[in-house]
C-alpha cells in the first residue's frame, strides 16, 4: 500500500498532466477543496488541404504539343465533313434559319456557338495581307483563330483588328475579333451587348 506522501505525489503529477495549462499554485489550491473537476483538452486535427485534380501546365502542353495539327493532316477535304456538322448544329441551334426569323436573334445565338468547322473570310483589318483568307474554323483560341484553306494552308489569325464573316443558308453574320477575344468555353456564358459601329 502507497504511503501518504506517495500517493499525494501521485495526485500532484496526476493533476499536472491532466491540467498542463495550469500553474503548481494553483494546483495546490484546487486540491484544498472537496471536488476536482478535471479538464479535457482534445488535440487540433491539422486540416487536410483539398488536393486539386492536377491537369497539364501550359508547359506540359506545348511539350506535348497536343494543340498542334500535324502537316499530313492539313488538308481542307478532311475537314470538309466536320463543316457540314458544324451547318446541322447551327440550323438546329437556331431553328432551321427560317427567313422570317429576325437576324438580331440569330446573331445573339452565333455569338455563343461553337465555331469550330465554320468557313469564314477575313473581310477586315488593319494588316492588308489578311484580308480575303477563307477557310475552315479548325481551332479557336483566346486570341486567335487556327484556319484551314482550300490550298491546304494552315493559317494562324488573331482576332485583334480583324473583322470576319460567315455566311449559311443566305445568312451572313459579321464578327468583330477585337470584341470577341474569349474562349469557345467562355463566350457560351458571356453576356454581348448590342453596340453600334465599332473601329478596327
Amino acid at each position: 500500500p502507497q504511503g501518504s506522501e506517495e500517493a499525494k505525489a501521485f495526485i500532484s503529477a496526476f493533476l499536472k498532466r491532466s491540467m498542463p495549462k495550469m500553474k503548481d499554485e494553483a494546483i495546490q489550491d484546487i486540491l484544498t477543496r472537496k471536488a476536482v473537476v478535471l479538464e479535457h483538452y482534445s488535440k487540433k486535427k491539422a486540416k487536410q488541404k483539398r488536393k486539386k485534380p492536377k491537369g497539364f501546365t501550359a508547359k506540359q502542353r506545348r511539350e506535348l504539343r497536343l494543340f498542334e495539327i500535324e502537316p499530313e493532316q492539313q488538308r481542307y477535304t478532311l475537314f470538309l465533313p466536320l463543316h457540314e456538322l458544324w451547318k446541322q448544329y447551327i440550323r438546329d441551334l437556331c431553328h432551321g434559319l427560317k427567313p422570317d426569323a429576325q437576324p438580331h436573334m440569330i446573331q445573339g445565338k452565333l455569338l455563343k456557338a461553337d465555331l469550330h468547322g465554320a468557313i469564314v473570310t477575313v473581310t477586315k483589318s488593319r494588316c492588308p495581307s489578311y484580308v480575303g483568307i477563307t477557310g475552315i474554323i479548325l481551332q479557336e483560341f483566346k486570341h486567335v483563330f487556327k484556319i484551314i484553306t482550300e490550298e491546304d494552308k494552315l493559317k494562324v489569325v488573331p482576332k485583334l483588328h480583324n473583322v470576319f464573316s460567315l455566311e449559311i443558308d443566305g445568312f451572313i453574320s459579321y464578327i468583330y475579333g477585337s470584341k470577341f477575344q474569349f474562349r469557345a468555353s467562355e463566350r457560351s456564358a458571356k453576356k454581348f451587348k448590342l453596340k453600334g459601329t465599332i473601329d478596327l
